[in-house]
């Protein structure tokens, strides 16, 4: 697949929405607070981070989950390095990752180091030292299966199942199993029955729990040993 950039509208409030996929990027409600209650506390975090915690995203969108996931780690003033790795099939422009950002003031100063430095062809970024961010742009049906590492944490961040399912398929959620450390988990915003079989057959004890806002249900699992 050629790379390609993502087409973007925008709600009153401000919200990006994607109109490929017609679902918005995050809560209408407070992105910022739906991605500390699915990602980071889904996942245990920041209380398992340690020298070398390897986080793995389906799905950078915004680059919300990532900023949050970095200022949890500055403030748990954890040791070492925290390795960042997110697969995108259609990344932002800069233009529009910075306008969707622009209303995280408790972001601002990691959201302008990550503008500054963003390209939508993927790499290697150092947004700040000890901290890697790795972005593969691509289909995350063709990217993951090559992908060498073993992510400690998985955010499954992609748009809904029902807009995109190919980001929740049976086949790329035993690419996640496959490509997760021992005691590795993950989490997610959808509770959708088929995510969480698909999960449960990928090898991981699959958990529904309460949900951000007004959605009642998430999912989170931990790796079978």
């Amino acid at each position: 697949m050629q790379n390609q950039t993502a087409d973007v509208a925008w709600k009153a409030n401000g919200v990006p929405v994607s109109t490929r996929f017609d679902d918005p990027y995050f809560s209408l409600e407070d992105g910022l607070a739906e991605t500390r209650h699915v990602f980071l506390h889904g996942n245990g975090l920041p209380e398992r981070f340690v020298d070398g915690f390897h986080i793995a995203e389906l799905g950078f969108g915004t680059g919300l989950s990532f900023l949050a996931t970095l200022r949890a780690w500055q403030q748990a003033a954890s040791p070492g390095r925290l390795i960042f790795t997110s697969f995108e099939a259609f990344p932002l422009r800069r233009a529009d990752l910075h306008l969707a950002l622009e209303p995280f003031e408790d972001l601002g100063d990691l959201r302008d180091l990550l503008t500054a430095q963003w390209h939508p062809v993927g790499g290697r970024f150092e947004i700040v030292p000890g901290v890697c961010l790795e972005l593969v742009i691509g289909d995350a049906r063709e990217t993951v299966p090559p992908w060498t590492r073993r992510a400690d944490a998985w955010y499954l961040d992609g748009f809904a199942p029902a807009k995109n399912p190919e980001l929740w398929s049976e086949t790329l959620m035993q690419e996640v199993g496959a490509h997760t450390a021992v005691g590795g988990t993950f989490a997610t915003y959808t509770a959708a029955g088929f995510v969480r079989r698909a999960l449960d057959g990928a090898g991981f004890d699959v958990r529904r729990v309460p949900g951000f806002g007004r959605k009642r249900h998430m999912s989170t699992g931990v790796l079978r040993s």
